[in-house]
C-alpha cells in the first residue's frame, strides 16, 4: 500500500511538467506554436483547454500572431466559364500558401476582415461571418429594406478595440418616389452588432454618394469606418466621412489642401486605404483617353490626427501600377500589385519611390483569375470564437445549395481535379528526374575518380619495379632471369 508521500510523488510524476511552469512562461510557449498545434492542445487536458480558451489569452494571442497578406479573388467569368471566389495567404517569408480557405463559398464576396474573422457577402439572404482558420461560421440575416440592387461594397465589417464589439455597417440606398431605389445616394447607415437581435438605422448628416463608396472603398481603422463622399466645393472635390463604431456618430474630415494636377493627364482617382494601422488617402491621375491607366505620381497621404484633421504625405510613387488593391496594399514595407498575369511586390525605400516593373518580385501567377479584381487584407490566424454570438435571434441556418447551383461549378471542379492530377504527374516526373540527376552526378564522379585510381595504381607498380631494379644494369637477378627465360 502506497504511503502519502509516495502518492504525492506519483501525482507529481503523472502531472504534465509544463503545468508546473509560471503562467506567463506557459503563455510565451503557446504563443510560439502554430495555430493548428494550439487547437490540438485544447483537447490535451482541462487545464490547457481553459488556458487557451480564456478570452484574455485569445486577445494576447492576436497581438503576437504573425501577420499574413490575405489576397481575395472574387468569382467571375474566365473565357466564358465561371471561376469561383478563392483566396491565397502570403506569409512572412513572402511565400504563397497552399492553405485552402474552406469557409469561402464559390460565390461569396469579401466585405471585410478583422482579428482573423471574415465578413462575406452571400447571394442568399444572409451575411456570413467566419473564422477562416478554425472554420467556424455564423450567418446573419441581411437588413430587409430596399435590398433591390444591393452591392457587397456597401457593406463593411469592423471591430472596436475598447468595446470589443464586432459590427457590420451597410449603406442603405435612398428610396425615391417613383423609383424603388436611388442608386447614387444614401441617407441611412444600417448597423448590426454581433450578438444583437436586429439591425439599427442611423440617419447620416447629409446624403452620401454611393458611387464614391463603390469606387474608393470603405476602410475600418482602429474602431472607425472611413469613406469618401463627393463635395464639389472642396479642393479635391471629395470629403472624408467617418463613423465611430463605439459612439455610432459621424464626423467630416477635410482632405489635404495641397495637390497639383497636370492638364495633360486625365481626371484623378481616389482610394481609401489602411497602411500600418493608419487611414490613408491615395490619389493619382488617369490617362486622358483611358481611365484604367494611371499616369504621373501616386500620392499617399496619412491621417496623423483625426481630431485635428492633420495630414502628412507618406509616399510619392512614380510609375505606379495601374491597380491599387485594398484596403491594405502595403505589407512589411512592400507594395502589393497585380500586373498582367502576375501578382508581385515592390520594395518601399524612402518617401519618394520610383517603381520599375523589372524590379517586381513575382509571388505567383494569377491566371485564370480576372485582372485588376484582387482585394488585399492584412490578417492573422486567430482563436476568436463565434458561439457566443450565435444565440441572437437574427442568426440563421445556412441554406443548402440546390442542384442547379452546384452544377454551375461542376465544370470548374472537374477542371480543378484535372489540374491536380497534372500537378501530381509533374511532381512525380520532377521526382524521377531528380533521382536520375543524382545518379548521373554519382556516375560522373565515379568516372572522374577512376583515372586517379589508375594513376595511383600505376605509380605504385612502377615504384615497386624500380625498387627491384638491380644497381648494375648488366646484372640480372635470378628471379628476373628466371622470369625472362620463360619468354618465347
Amino acid at each position: 500500500m502506497l504511503t502519502e508521500e509516495a502518492k504525492s510523488k506519483k501525482q507529481i510524476n503523472e502531472e504534465c511538467i509544463i503545468n508546473r511552469l509560471p503562467e506567463d512562461l506557459i503563455e510565451r510557449i503557446f504563443f510560439r506554436l502554430p495555430l493548428s498545434t494550439l487547437l490540438s492542445c485544447v483537447g490535451v487536458c482541462k487545464h490547457w483547454h481553459d488556458f487557451i480558451r480564456n478570452p484574455q489569452f485569445v486577445t494576447s494571442h492576436l497581438q503576437h500572431a504573425p501577420r499574413y497578406a490575405f489576397l481575395f479573388f472574387p468569382q467571375g467569368l474566365v473565357s466564358g466559364e465561371p471561376y469561383p471566389s478563392d483566396a491565397i495567404l502570403i506569409d512572412e517569408a513572402w511565400s504563397p500558401s497552399t492553405y485552402a480557405v474552406p469557409v469561402i463559398g464559390p460565390e461569396d464576396l469579401l466585405l471585410g476582415s478583422c482579428n482573423g474573422l471574415l465578413g462575406l457577402y452571400t447571394k442568399t439572404s444572409t451575411i456570413k461571418i467566419a473564422n477562416f482558420t478554425t472554420g467556424e461560421c455564423m450567418h446573419v440575416e441581411k437588413p430587409a429594406k430596399n435590398m433591390r440592387g444591393d452591392h457587397f461594397s456597401f457593406y463593411s465589417f469592423g471591430f472596436h478595440p475598447v468595446t470589443k464589439e464586432y459590427k457590420i455597417t451597410h449603406f442603405l440606398g435612398d428610396s425615391v418616389e417613383g423609383r424603388p431605389r436611388n442608386k447614387d445616394k444614401s441617407s441611412v447607415i444600417q448597423v448590426y452588432t454581433l450578438g444583437d437581435d436586429k439591425w439599427k438605422d442611423i440617419p447620416t448628416p447629409e446624403a452620401l454618394s454611393l458611387n464614391s463608396v463603390r469606387n474608393s472603398g470603405a476602410v475600418n481603422v482602429d474602431g472607425t469606418a472611413y469613406w469618401l463622399t463627393e463635395d464639389k466645393t472642396a479642393s479635391w472635390q471629395h470629403t472624408l466621412m467617418s463613423f465611430d463604431l463605439r459612439e455610432e456618430s459621424f464626423a467630416m474630415i477635410q482632405l489635404p489642401a495641397e495637390r497639383e494636377d497636370h492638364d495633360y493627364f486625365g481626371p484623378c482617382k481616389f482610394w481609401i486605404r489602411d497602411i500600418d494601422g493608419k487611414l490613408c488617402v491615395v490619389t493619382a491621375q488617369t490617362g486622358r483617353y483611358d481611365a484604367t491607366i494611371l499616369f504621373g505620381e501616386l500620392q499617399i497621404w496619412t491621417l496623423d490626427n483625426p481630431v485635428e484633421q492633420r495630414w502628412s504625405q507618406k509616399y510619392t510613387i512614380k510609375n505606379p501600377p495601374n491597380y491599387i488593391p485594398g484596403p491594405h496594399f502595403v505589407h512589411m514595407d512592400r507594395i502589393l500589385a497585380q500586373s498582367r498575369n502576375h501578382v508581385g511586390s515592390y520594395e518601399v525605400i524612402g518617401e519618394n519611390i520610383e517603381i520599375s516593373f523589372s524590379k517586381m518580385t513575382e509571388l505567383f501567377d494569377s491566371n485564370p483569375r480576372k485582372l485588376y479584381n484582387m482585394q488585399s487584407y492584412i490578417c492573422v490566424k486567430s482563436l476568436v470564437r463565434l458561439d457566443v454570438y450565435k444565440k441572437a435571434g437574427i442568426v440563421r441556418r445556412p441554406k443548402q445549395q440546390v442542384g442547379w447551383q452546384l452544377k454551375k461549378w461542376e465544370t470548374w471542379e472537374n477542371e480543378l481535379r484535372e489540374v491536380e492530377k497534372l500537378r501530381s504527374k509533374i511532381h512525380r516526373i520532377q521526382h524521377d528526374l531528380s533521382e536520375v540527376t543524382e545518379k548521373m552526378v554519382e556516375f560522373y564522379q565515379f568516372l572522374e575518380d577512376k583515372p586517379h585510381e589508375i594513376v595511383e595504381r600505376v605509380r605504385t607498380e612502377l615504384n615497386q619495379v624500380l625498387q627491384d631494379k638491380p644497381e648494375n644494369p648488366n646484372q640480372v637477378t635470378p628471379h628476373f632471369f628466371h622470369f625472362s627465360s620463360k619468354l618465347p
